[in-house]
Parts: structure tokens; sequence; C-alpha cells
């Protein structure tokens, strides 16, 4: 399985990278994972961008941005497509009607809050390419990537219709009063032995006790691999589309 995934999404990378170098053309727009730069700090920066099998540019997308764990950080651009969302949608690609967005975070030790730019400049770069729903953009991220969900949020409070992170944590009394207003769905295995379980509780107790509304899934006897039950079996993509961005 682990050897199928891999040529799909070599298979992915290489089309992208064969409709990059041609330029643009009046052709139908290319879908599945497709390889895209930016120029990030002075440096081309890979990123993958995923369009569903139908996409046409004619209606407006939901979109969703996934944050990467540590395993898949570095600058090969599309590490961050083989573990979590990424096979979700290749297993089952019609549970997931979105433009999704997956920037690698490049270095292990950093944070991803500290590439926060990084992903904004990535999300208004997809707003000009493609038929972005601004009114359903969502975050989500496993481990290094949830932590960053939080983070990220906290920051842009009125970007996201909904945010769903993955066996992370965050800074409860400074984060809660920032995400109170969005809907939140997150998940943790109470077994994880790297991340501690009480740091998904604490940020969701901080953001109801604020007045918002967090939920949290607890998988038994799960370790820290609570994302393939949370993008495979929970209808997540179901519950991001009940959510739209709150008028300011």
């Amino acid at each position: 399985m682990v050897g199928l995934r891999k040529e799909i999404v070599m298979l992915g990378v290489s089309i992208a990278a064969l409709c990059e170098v041609g330029g643009a053309s009046a052709a139908p727009p290319q879908t599945g994972f497709l390889l895209k730069t930016i120029d990030y700090r002075g440096t081309q920066t890979r990123y993958v961008v995923f369009l569903p099998p139908d996409y046409t540019p004619n209606r407006k997308w939901p979109t969703i941005i996934f944050l990467n764990g540590y395993g898949e950080c570095g600058t090969d651009g599309y590490k961050q497509i083989s573990v979590g969302l990424g096979p979700a949608i290749m297993t089952n690609v019609k549970e997931w009607p979105f433009l999704v967005l997956f920037p690698q975070k490049p270095k292990h030790e950093d944070s991803w809050e500290q590439y926060d730019d990084m992903v904004m400049a990535i999300l208004n770069k997809t707003k000009r390419e493609y038929s972005v729903d601004e009114n359903r953009v969502y975050l989500t991220g496993l481990s290094q990537g949830g932590f960053g969900t939080w983070a990220i949020a906290a920051k842009h409070p009125d970007v996201f219709a909904a945010i769903a992170p993955i066996c992370g944590g965050g800074r409860p009394d400074e984060m809660a009063p920032a995400l109170k207003n969005l809907p939140i769905w997150s998940f943790h295995g109470d077994a994880d032995p790297v991340v501690k379980v009480e740091l998904s509780k604490a940020m969701v107790d901080a953001v109801n006790a604020a007045g918002g509304n967090a939920k949290l899934t607890i998988y038994p006897g799960v370790g820290h691999n609570s994302w393939d039950k949370a993008y495979r079996e929970e209808k997540l993509g179901e519950w991001f589309l009940q959510h739209t961005r709150k008028a300011k």
C-alpha cells in the first residue's frame, strides 16, 4: 500500500511539473495533486494543491489547508501529502470535494507558527489562481500541524470557517479568546506518547470556557496516529461543509 501511495504521489507531482513548464493554455485545468511553487523569503518554495476530479472555475470551491507533522518536513515539496489527509483523499476522493492546500514546513525544529506568513501567502496565491470560496476555508493538521492549526487559526480567526486540530496543543489562556467564535473539532488518542491528550483537552476546555464551540474526540487505546481515524472515519469533510465563515 505504501508503494502504491508513493506511485500516486509521484504521478501527481510529475504531471503538475509538466503543466507548470508548459505554461498557460486554453486546456481544462489539470486536476489531482499538483506541484506548485511560491517565492517565499527569496526562495522558490514547493507546495501541493489538490484539485478534485470535477473541479471547474465556474463555481466557488470550499478549500482546506493541511499542515503536516514532524516526519513530513522538508523542501522536496510532496512528502507532506504522504501522511494524513493526502492518503485519505487518495483512498476515498468522493468524500473530499475541496481544493486542498499542502504547504510543507521546511525545518523539523521550527514551529508552524513561524511559517504563518508562508501559509497565508499560499492561500492568497491560490485565490488568484483558482476559484476559492473565501467563506468556506478550513484549517487542519496533525502533530506539529495540530499545534500549527491552533496557533495560525488564533492569528487569523476571521479567515477560517472551521478548524480541526489533530493531536496538537497550544497556549490556552492566550489563544482561546481569539478562537471562541470558530467551530472546532479536535482529535487525540488517549495513549499518545508523543503529544499528551491533556494538551488537546486544555485547549478545548479553554475555548469553551471563553464561550466558544469546541469539541474533542478521544480515541481509547490509540497512540500518536489519531489522524487516520479522524480523516477516514469521522466524515470530517461533511462536518467542514456545515460551517461557513461568519460575517464580520
